[in-house]
């Protein structure tokens, strides 16, 4: 019973094999049911179309004339790399079948144009340059082959294809001189001009379909529309190929065999001349016909490209001028001051105004490329900032009061000094008589590579001054005053007060903090003198002046002198010497 289906099967079998005619591919297509292996790629004719051209690998376009179609163009627009591209008119030996529509909605076998027939090329073309081909049709074609490829990478390309004479105004036209023109640049703005197009001055105001756009972007300079888009497109590429590396792709292999056996891909019929907001780096401005335009919100001392395209909204086409680049100034800074070796330096800001700065620089001496600098403000209610940076980065920032600021540098070769005035307070700022002019002194500076201890000085544990009323005479006075365990060079003035001044307490003839021993006379000077205690706790000194006037007010300074830095000044003591002895 088995043997005997078996046999009936294979009869069964022999009969179609042997009985059923086989179709004939010149003389008859796949049913429509059937899916192609290798779509067809129309080319549509008056519309501008993107097409994508992987590396090495040859894009097909193919199209028919109509029959009053005695000539025809195809231009091709590479976006930013050189391609070859050919045209070439086939004529079949068998026709098709009289209900077959030669039309986009219909997708062809490729083995059909491979059959019997007769190829002629009629142009070709290799470079990234636009092309057009204009010529008269072939009566005997039957169909036109476009091919395109792209030797070096990935890259797009736009096709336009008329039928008839040569057209007139569907690319717009550029003129004589095509170069973007700077007109001026500024910190943030830049202003740019271009001569008008000769598509949009030829047509009257109304019916004007063109218009400008600039591009601006910090990348490079673009030869044409498609070439930004383009651009575009692999940097979103790129972006998703990153995504995607986080997923797990279970079959790689047979993914990228499969969409390697199809030639087509998704196409933009009429590229958009808009960009995408995802893109900040892409800046589009599209205006009407102004051949001037002002770009602004730039970056300062930020270098940027600029590329103009003139549009047409009809045909969806576009032609570029020749871009430009520009760098914007950058912000007015004031002018660096070099601070020499132990100078004593006034800092002052004349103009009185908030938020006024000034810039220093420092070359420490030695291997060690260290340095101590100190600061002192002498302002009442000012508020002084200091940031020390050095190769574009802060070291430190912080604020100069009435004390002494030390701030330790190590390790650079130079150091660039930020001095800013952040606000003005009721008191103004003091006014030192030995400034010429009588300039307005804000912060008193000095900068040292000579202390070569890594940190900074020691500082007396209280800058007050003591005075002994036993010790007190009528031509001598005791003071006494804390010192370091450093070896320093204390250094005592005295003045003399009037009557009126010292009934008032002398607080008006008070010597200001800032005032150092240069701007004391030197007839002021009652003595100076070395000390140094290794026990901070009994670092006392004491002095003797003598050479008073009985029954005298004055009033007494002493100065901690050192090589580096600036002088330390105690606290002014006033003392009045007695009557009667």
């Amino acid at each position: 019973m088995a043997l005997t289906s078996l046999s009936w099967c294979l009869s069964a079998v022999l009969l179609l094999v042997c009985c059923t005619p086989w179709p004939q591919v010149q003389s008859a297509l796949a049913p429509e049911n059937e899916v192609p292996l290798r779509p067809t790629s129309w080319l549509p004719e008056g519309k501008s179309m993107s097409v994508t051209l992987p590396k090495g690998k040859t894009r097909r376009l193919y199209f028919t004339l109509k029959k009053k179609a005695s000539a025809m163009s195809v231009t091709v627009s590479p976006c930013d790399l050189p391609i070859e591209w050919s045209l070439a008119a086939r004529t079949l030996k068998d026709k098709p079948l009289k209900n077959l529509h030669w039309n986009t909605k219909k997708s062809m076998p490729e083995v059909w144009w491979r059959g019997p027939g007769t190829e002629e090329k009629i142009h070709s073309f290799t470079g990234n340059a636009v092309d057009t081909y204009r010529g008269l049709s072939h009566s005997q074609a039957s169909i036109y082959i476009l091919r395109l490829r792209s030797k070096q990478q990935n890259t797009r390309a736009t096709v336009y294809l008329h039928e008839g004479l040569v057209p007139s105004g569907i690319f717009p036209l550029l003129p004589g001189d095509p170069r973007v023109h700077l007109l001026g640049v500024g910190m943030t703005s830049v202003t740019l001009t271009w001569t008008p197009s000769t598509s949009v001055t030829s047509l009257p105001y109304e019916e004007n379909s063109y218009y400008y756009c600039v591009l601006v972007n910090s990348l490079q300079n673009y030869p044409s529309l498609c070439a930004v888009q383009e651009s575009m497109r692999k940097e979103k590429d790129q972006k998703q190929d990153k995504k995607e590396r986080k997923t797990v792709t279970v079959w790689p292999i047979l993914k990228d065999w499969w969409w390697q056996q199809w030639d087509t891909y998704p196409e933009a019929q009429s590229p958009s001349p808009f960009l995408s907001d995802e893109y900040a780096d892409l800046r589009c401005i599209c205006q009407g016909t102004d051949s001037v335009c002002t770009v602004s919100e730039l970056l300062p001392d930020s270098p940027y490209y600029f590329d103009v395209f003139v549009i047409d909204r009809i045909n969806g086409t576009s032609a570029a001028y020749k871009g430009t680049f520009a760098r914007t100034h950058e912000e007015a800074r004031p002018a660096i001051t070099p601070l020499r070796e132990g100078e004593l330096r006034w800092v002052t800001f004349k103009d009185g105004g908030i938020n006024s700065e000034q810039l220093f620089s420092f070359h420490p001496r030695g291997w060690q490329q260290s340095g101590l600098l100190t600061l002192q403000s002498c302002g009442g209610g000012e508020k002084i900032k200091v940031t020390v940076s050095s190769k574009g980065q802060v070291l430190t920032s912080q604020g100069v009061g009435r004390n002494l600021a030390h701030i330790w540098l190590q390790g650079s070769p130079s150091y660039l000094i930020h001095l800013e005035r952040e606000g003005a307070g009721q008191t103004s700022s003091f006014i030192d008589p030995s400034l010429p002019g009588g300039l307005m002194a804000s912060v008193k500076m000095q900068i040292s590579s000579a202390y070569h201890r890594r940190g900074v000085p020691s500082l007396p544990s209280t800058l007050q001054i003591k005075s002994f009323n036993r010790l007190r005479g009528c031509n001598s006075i005791t003071l006494a005053w804390m010192g370091t365990e450093e070896r320093s060079l204390y250094c005592v003035y005295h003045r003399k007060l009037e009557n009126l001044d010292a009934k008032a307490g002398g607080e008006s003839t008070l010597t200001a903090p800032c005032l150092g021993p240069e701007s004391r006379s030197d007839t002021e000077r009652a003595l100076c003198k070395y000390f140094q205690e290794l026990n901070p706790r009994r670092a006392v000194t004491t002095a003797v002046i003598e050479g008073l006037e009985p029954g005298t007010s004055y009033v007494f300074d002493v100065y901690l002198m050192r090589r580096w830095g600036i002088p330390i000044k105690y606290a002014s003591k006033m003392v009045k010497t007695r009557k009667e002895c």
